[in-house]
């Protein structure tokens, strides 16, 4: 827009992700900017349309453990790590929840801070039935995850998500998703 580009950077930090430091142009003025370097990822909500829950994972999270919310259930979701979206959504209901897919319903790409990440999220919506559960789910111990798994009645996200208790952002959307697509469900 108007020109804007990117002039340089120098790498900050590095780590699990990387922070560099961006000269470019905005406006036509020459100014700095911190760039977080993240990995993308998929994260998906399945759901069991018979029984109307929804399964949901919850493990500790820095941001909302410092400010005093640790509990937060959210949906499945795993860094893609060379695979495709769609991949690492399949890998990770199955390492994360238990599940064997067959359906995955894509729902779009989203920038998850645009303003100062690199980082993109597929996001996805993907049926299951009690058959699918091949597993106990919970993460991978060499990993260091440690989740908890749960099904959660699809009524009670719909209010969580009308109500404005939904606090984590990418399962905001997909349980809105859901809700246009398959209003049945609620």
């Amino acid at each position: 827009m108007n020109g804007d580009r990117i002039l340089g950077r120098r790498r900050l930090l590095s780590g699990w992700f990387s922070v560099d430091r961006m000269t470019m142009t905005l406006s036509g003025r020459e100014i700095e900017r911190d760039l977080v370097v993240h990995v993308s990822g998929a994260v998906l909500l399945p759901y069991d349309p018979a029984r109307r829950v929804a399964l949901m994972v919850s493990e500790t999270r820095l941001g909302p453990l410092e400010a005093g919310e640790p509990d937060l259930w959210e949906g499945i979701a795993g860094a893609l790590d060379g695979d495709t979206p769609e991949s690492c959504a399949r890998r990770e209901a199955l390492e994360e929840g238990g599940l064997r897919l067959h359906t995955l319903e894509p729902v779009g790409t989203v920038w998850a801070t645009p303003s100062t990440s690199t980082e993109r999220v597929h996001l996805f919506l993907a049926p299951y039935g009690t058959g699918d559960r091949v597993g106990p789910g919970g993460g991978l111990a060499e990993e260091g995850e440690r989740l908890e798994v749960r099904e959660v009645p699809l009524a009670d996200l719909g209010e969580a998500v009308r109500s404005g208790r939904q606090p984590d952002a990418k399962t905001l959307m997909l349980v809105q998703a859901l809700m246009l697509r398959r209003p049945d469900l609620f």
